[in-house]
């Protein structure tokens, strides 16, 4: 299970930071500035989650790797991927909202507290490093426009398929793929269809 949890944490910081010095890189910041987008990006959801529940030192404080895969993929990424910037920007972001929704909802249940909490902190952990990300880059964050495709609330149904496999007593690797597979698909659809909320 730790072991599982390490892999998929790796994987979100990774995908998250090349999302965020793409993002930089777009707004034409330098290595710094895209460095900075990276670790916000990487470590923002997971940060909070960990301070709302009380989990510190923060998850990335006690694993330095973390911080030198999100140091090195971003800058990588910042030099490296300019030509594939726009495609692989959505799909990163979307591997990194689909584990971090995961990996928040999980650690949620490791403490024991109730379904729904573990739900909104999936949420929480999935979309505030990409919220982060856009403040840092001076524009009106994804999950608040009502014209952008969705974004939150592919999270939200995803992390609920993951508590409903977990109350099946599935396995949970089996019902970690389910639910994060949910929100990697609901977002590239919603991005490909141009699926919005309704808007007033």
């Amino acid at each position: 299970m730790e072991n599982l949890l390490l892999i998929l944490t790796y994987i979100a910081v990774i995908a998250s930071a090349i999302s965020g010095a793409l993002e930089a890189r777009k707004n034409e910041m330098d290595i710094v500035g895209a460095t900075t987008i990276a670790f916000a990006t990487a470590f923002g959801g997971g940060t909070i989650r960990d301070l709302l529940l009380g989990r510190t030192p923060v998850f990335w404080v006690l694993d330095p790797g973390l911080t030198i895969a999100a140091f090195i993929f971003g800058a990588l990424s910042y030099y490296r991927l300019d030509r594939l910037s726009n495609r692989l920007f959505i799909v990163v972001d979307a591997i990194g909202l689909g584990l971090f929704s995961i990996l928040g909802a999980t650690y949620t249940l490791q403490l024991e507290l109730s379904p729904i909490v573990a739900v909104l902190m999936g949420v929480v952990t999935g979309v505030f490093g990409g919220v982060l990300r856009d403040l840092f880059c001076n524009r009106i964050p994804t999950i608040f426009r009502h014209n952008t495709e969705l974004y939150a609330t592919c999270s939200f149904v995803g992390t609920c398929v993951f508590m409903l496999f977990i109350w099946l007593n599935a396995d949970h690797f089996l019902a970690s793929i389910a639910g994060s597979s949910t929100i990697f698909i609901m977002r590239l659809a919603a991005v490909r269809f141009k699926v919005t909320l309704p808007a007033p």
